[in-house]
Parts: C-alpha cells; sequence; structure tokens
C-alpha cells in the first residue's frame, strides 16, 4: 500500500503540485528584501521604500500584499495537506483532475484567508502597529497574537479540525459523494481552523521572513502527524502562551 502510494505520487499531476509549491517558495525568496533594505527603511522611513519603487501597505498596494499572502500560503500550506492529497488520490483511482480539484478547492480557502490577512496588514500598518514590512512594531500586539496562537491550541475547535486533518480517510469517506471540489473546500476550512491563529504569528515572526516560514511549515506538518502531532499541539502552546506573557512583562 505504502509502496503503490509512493509509486502514485511521482506522476505527473503529482510533480506539478510539487512545482507549483516549489514555484511558491522561489517567488516568497525573490520577494524578499535583503536586510541593507529594511536598516534603511528604518532610517529613512517610508520615502525610502517610496523611491526604491517598493509598494507600501496602501490602497495601491493591496493587490500586491494579497498575492503575498497567497504565496505564503500556498507554500506553507500545501505541504502539510500532502498526506491527505495522497489519501483523496488512492480513493479515486483515477484521474488528475480530481486531485487538481481537490488542490483547487483547498488552495481556494486559502486565497480568502489571504484577503483577509492582507486587509488585517493594511489596517495594522496604517494604526501604526507593523512596519511596511508587516513585522510588528508593538510589543503588546505581538504578545496577544503569541497568547491567541497558544490558547488556541487547547481550544475543542483545533482539536476537532485536527482530528480531521490526521484522518484523511474517514473525512474523505464522510464526504466522498460531494466530490473533489467540496472536498478541497472542507479540507481547505478543516486546515483553516487547524493553523489560522500559527499563520497570524508572521506578524511576530516577520512576514516575508523565510526562517520563520520554513520553521511554521515544519511545525504544521508534523502537527497533522496522526502519532508525533499528539504530543506537539499542547506543549507548543504552553510555549507560546509562556512567550507571550514574557512580552507582557518586557513591555511594561
Amino acid at each position: 500500500m505504502i509502496a503503490t502510494t509512493i509509486r502514485r505520487m511521482g506522476s505527473a499531476h503529482w510533480l506539478v503540485l510539487y512545482a507549483l509549491i516549489l514555484g511558491a517558495w522561489a517567488a516568497l525568496y525573490a520577494m524578499a528584501l535583503p536586510a541593507a533594505l529594511r536598516e534603511g527603511a528604518v532610517i529613512y522611513g517610508t520615502d525610502f521604500l517610496r523611491s526604491l519603487c517598493i509598494v507600501t501597505p496602501d490602497a495601491a498596494g493591496f493587490a500586491r500584499i494579497a498575492l503575498m499572502w497567497a504565496l505564503m500560503s500556498a507554500a506553507m500550506m500545501a505541504p502539510t495537506a500532502l498526506s491527505a492529497f495522497a489519501t483523496y488520490d488512492d480513493l479515486g483511482h483515477s484521474a488528475e483532475t480530481r486531485l487538481g480539484a481537490l488542490v483547487a478547492g483547498y488552495l481556494a480557502v486559502w486565497l480568502g484567508f489571504s484577503v483577509v490577512a492582507a486587509g488585517a496588514q493594511m489596517a495594522l500598518f496604517n494604526a501604526g502597529l507593523v512596519t511596511a514590512f508587516g513585522d510588528s512594531r508593538s510589543g503588546v500586539l505581538s504578545a496577544v497574537l503569541l497568547a491567541v496562537a497558544g490558547a488556541w491550541q487547547f481550544s475543542p475547535a483545533k482539536e476537532a479540525c485536527l482530528s480531521r486533518c490526521r484522518r484523511p480517510l474517514a473525512f474523505f469517506m464522510a464526504h466522498w459523494d460531494e466530490g473533489a471540489w467540496r472536498n478541497g473546500l472542507r479540507l481547505g476550512l478543516v486546515c483553516l481552523g487547524c493553523c489560522w491563529a500559527l499563520m497570524a504569528l508572521a506578524f511576530v515572526g516577520g512576514v516575508m521572513n523565510l526562517a520563520f516560514m520554513g520553521l511554521a511549515t515544519g511545525i504544521m506538518v508534523l502537527e497533522k502527524l496522526p502519532n508525533l502531532g499528539a504530543w506537539l499541539t499542547r506543549p507548543l502552546g504552553v510555549v507560546l502562551l509562556a512567550s507571550a506573557v514574557w512580552g507582557f512583562i518586557t513591555t511594561i
């Protein structure tokens, strides 16, 4: 069974999916600004960014910010769902179009999240709480985001979503008749329920910070594993809550 799945995951439609993920990471790498430009923005302010034709979080830049979040979501979240995609592909015994529709539905949910995240980034920037790069300028904001993410790790909603992500076979069998697109939407929604708070920590770790994105992706992949993930969720919550407390203390 495992050998068959591995062989299937080397077929043409899987190679397209891998190319999509790698392409998203490559685009993020290309969009990431070097440290020298970040330091220059701190010294010279937002006008420095405008002089370099770098779009800041205003009305004109909303599409770019939404695109950035969409690339982040595709690069970070598609790898966490590879096991579920493989399960659906095994059940379908078919057509690349089925897997394609499933992935499209899944990513459509994260595209919606990206639009909301871009709006949040614009609002936070206009309030002076994040930089033009989306990095938090407020110790209180960082502590609040850490506290929310930590508390969410202990919530029944998080556990319910994780249980579905960790058992994709039972999840798909329960909704098989709805088709690939709607199953993709359902999978995207439960994945969103698992991971939205961790994704929001991009404002703490640094939007477009490749190191943060790589670490967060690895954590979310491990958290969805049936055996290992069960030992990770609550300890991660403790670490996040402890970090939030420390953040509040240091801002006093």
